[in-house]
């Protein structure tokens, strides 16, 4: 194809798995200026402009894949955009897999395949961008930085429409991009949607009783309480990164895991062999909270590590214990962030609870190609309704934050 902006021949390839496609060209353009070594350590060359994303680098998604989680078998058929420059290099990629079902997206369009095909329509296959199971923004337009990134980044946009109709797809997903690919994909036709998750950003705190001073009295008094009462009961609480991690806290991790996973879902998407992979190659992303009582690990949550930013990501326990999922979840986060310099923390999807923890409520974004016209009018009237809701919760929630305002106190 000839990119208008360019004028420049481009191609676009398929890769059927992360295997094949070279790794230090994929992070070239997926997180431009860093580097990701051994173990998960990352370095910038001093040339990077945006911050390190874990979850779109080469080995995160390569372990998805080699741990069997993310296959044709279990419903997400690798078909990776890549993009070679007339120099024969990597000029851009696009993680995308086929799909037939709807599963571990945390964007839900159930209900749109439901309408469709009770109409006689074929929903599935469809095209995912994404990251699996994973709610995190993050760029899907994968491209270096330079004069030709727009035309890089509309040369892929493209190429998912060009996809999705070369497969039979129904429609193409790109879920939790950046807003500025989200605008870009809205320019070029796709459907905008919006959510929002609860973040918490630092503002330059030294501990946690110096963020804690930012609250209103009773909502601080409110948190220190629960942070007491939540390790009560002798419960220690310890952080592990990089090669403090062993099998025996990956073991007991999983427990936990597929426990959750199982009451939440019906049956977790990762596997064992996952958590093995994600501790030999990135260790040193990993933040594992556990909890300890008489001996024994009761309780965990995972965290993956960015260069500014630390992801929650999976949470489970084997006992009860009062609020002790808001520390090992979210208050252990927010320590580890302020000790180790980081601007915010992404606490996953839903959870209006993260707000009285000090969590901020932040628009998520989400882009749909859908080729029948029918189906295409129904969703974006329904989006262009549910875009004025989630804008108004948003608000809402702002206004009900548990900070101090205009110097009150109790506020």
């Amino acid at each position: 194809m000839t990119s208008p902006e360019t004028r420049e021949t481009i191609r676009l390839s398929i890769a059927a798995a992360m295997a094949d496609i070279d790794k230090a060209a994929w992070d070239a353009v997926a997180n431009p200026g860093w580097t990701v070594g051994p173990g998960g350590a990352i370095a910038s060359d001093g040339t990077a402009t945006e911050p390190f994303n874990p979850f779109v680098c080469h080995d995160f998604l390569a372990i998805l894949e080699e741990a069997g989680t993310v296959s044709a078998r279990t419903g997400w058929m690798p078909r990776h955009l890549v993009l070679d420059a007339p120099d024969g290099g990597l000029a851009g990629a696009v993680p995308a897999y086929l799909k037939s079902h709807s599963q571990g997206e945390f964007v839900f369009d159930h209900g749109w395949a439901d309408a469709f095909e009770r109409a006689g329509g074929r929903y599935y296959p469809k095209l995912q961008v994404s990251v699996p199971f994973t709610p995190a923004t993050g760029p899907r337009l994968l491209a270096a930085p330079g004069p030709g990134r727009d035309a890089v980044r509309a040369a892929l946009a493209e190429g998912i429409v060009a996809l999705a109709r070369e497969t039979g797809a129904s429609s193409a997903h790109v879920t939790f991009p950046t807003e500025p690919e989200w605008r870009l994909l809205t320019d070029r036709g796709f459907l905008p949607r919006t959510d929002r998750q609860f973040h918490w950003f630092n503002e330059g705190f030294s501990s946690f009783d110096d963020f804690l001073a930012t609250f209103a009295s009773r909502k601080r008094k409110q948190v220190k309480r629960e942070r007491r009462e939540a390790v009560a009961a002798g419960i220690e609480i310890e952080r592990l990164s990089g090669s403090a991690l062993t099998e025996a806290h990956w073991d007991a991790f999983f427990r936990f895991y597929t426990d959750t996973g199982a009451r939440k879902w019906g049956r977790p998407y990762l596997n064992r062999r996952f958590f093995s992979l994600l501790g030999e190659r990135l260790g040193e992303r990993v933040v594992l909270v556990l909890a300890n009582r008489d001996g024994r690990t009761i309780a965990g949550a995972l965290n993956i590590a960015g260069s500014d930013t630390l992801y929650g990501r999976y949470w489970g326990a084997i006992e009860e214990h009062p609020f002790l999922h808001f520390e090992v979840c979210y208050h252990q986060a927010v320590e580890h962030a302020i000790a180790h310099g980081l601007a915010r923390v992404e606490a996953g999807a839903q959870g209006e609870h993260k707000l009285a923890r000090g969590y901020r409520a932040v628009p998520t974004f989400s882009a749909h190609h859908i080729a029948h016209k029918g189906l295409r009018d129904a969703v974006a009237n329904y989006l262009e309704r549910e875009r004025a809701m989630v804008a108004a919760e948003t608000e809402y929630l702002a206004e009900h934050a548990p900070f101090r305002k205009g110097g009150d106190e109790e506020s």
